[in-house]
């Protein structure tokens, strides 16, 4: 059975296209690309809440994702604060890939 995709609100969506400038600087794809992100939700108090995961646990490069993952949502006009709920479930992996970003790392299938 395959899964609904959520319908995000035009604020949610302009989230989305914002966090598309966050690059993993270890594969040089953007979070969204890689299916880190998600869920994005924005209530009518303008507050963010982006639930994502990581490619994997104790990523060294988390600190530094969710300082840009806050600057990057927050520049969309609207929301006015952001809160990341990092979680481990359900697991990435590369199923979670656009096919822009197989395509961009090589991976076939």
């Amino acid at each position: 059975m395959a899964e609904d995709k959520k319908e995000f609100s035009p604020i949610e969506t302009e989230v989305m296209r914002a966090l598309e400038h966050v690059i993993d600087p270890e594969l040089g794809i953007d979070l969204v690309n890689l299916g880190l992100i998600y869920d994005v939700q924005v209530d009518d108090k303008g507050e963010c809440l982006i639930t994502m995961t990581l490619t994997t646990m104790g990523c060294p490069l988390g600190d530094l994702l969710s300082n840009t993952i806050i600057a990057n949502a927050t520049s969309v006009d609207g929301v006015n604060s952001c809160k990341i709920d990092l979680v481990w479930e359900p697991v990435w992996g590369i199923d979670k890939m656009s096919r822009f970003a197989k395509i961009a790392l090589g991976i076939h299938e």
